[in-house]
């Protein structure tokens, strides 16, 4: 079978489709409700996140959205994953609901996370353990951010 696709105004794009080939979607949790995490807190995760990148040995790969667990280091040529499987992620955005504040909004797996016995709370577990946040504690939805006023107008230093 074969996919054809064609973005507006780009060239066609087209994709052969392997036979008998199964489609596995990734498994998702929507983090409800959604875990908040001071600014600070986040960038103590990123940081030992990066101590132990799949780049340099570890299972992490960090990026500004969130962070990637994998089953080892990456050792493929160049730099690439080679045999290291994804395991899964947790997504973040900044500056909600306040500023200075992050946002867990949604923790997924790979077919290869649950193959290997994790869980969408396992992988949350272990990224929230490289700042020493505990999923289950209070310290994760604390301090309370402050409420945002929907009447305050932005200054133009926060508009962008």
């Amino acid at each position: 079978m074969a996919l054809h696709v064609v973005p507006l105004g780009g060239p066609t794009v087209s994709v052969k489709l392997k036979d008998n080939a199964i489609a596995v979607p990734a498994l998702a949790s929507q983090v409800r409700p959604a875990l908040v995490v001071a600014e600070r807190e986040t960038r103590e995760l990123l940081a030992s996140a990066n101590r132990n990148d799949v780049g340099i040995g570890g299972p992490y790969s960090a990026g500004p959205a969130g962070v990637q667990v994998w089953d080892g280091p990456f050792n493929g040529p160049s730099g690439t994953h080679g045999t290291a499987k994804h395991l899964g992620s947790v997504d973040w955005s900044y500056d909600t609901p306040a500023k200075h504040y992050v946002t867990i909004y949604r923790v997924m797996i790979t077919q290869a996370g649950v193959d290997a016995g994790e869980t969408t709370y396992s992988i949350l577990t272990r990224v929230l353990n490289l700042a020493g946040l505990d999923a289950d504690g209070t310290r994760v939805t604390l301090p309370v951010p402050p409420a945002r006023d929907p009447f305050r107008r932005m200054s133009m230093s926060e508009a962008g």
